[in-house]
């Protein structure tokens, strides 16, 4: 199995979000990331495309990170 650990994601219009983030701290997602902001949906589009393709045909026990945070070295 592949999969995709994404980080804070600007998705307001959601049912989770909307349910789990209080609606005075939606502006605050994302801002502990790298990157300050969280990321827009079509951010993370490529990397499920990827595993949905066929380029990733050979690829097995993948976690492709989309976080919004710098690797850990």
């Amino acid at each position: 199995m592949n999969a995709v650990a994404r980080g804070p994601i600007w998705a307001p219009w959601t049912p989770f979000t909307a349910s789990t983030v209080p609606p005075d701290k939606l502006a605050a997602v994302g801002k502990d990331t790298s990157f300050g902001r969280a990321a827009q949906p079509a951010e993370l589009a490529g990397a499920y495309v990827l595993l949905a393709s066929s380029d990733a045909s050979y690829m097995t026990g993948s976690v492709t990170a989309v976080t919004g945070r710098r690797p850990m070295l």
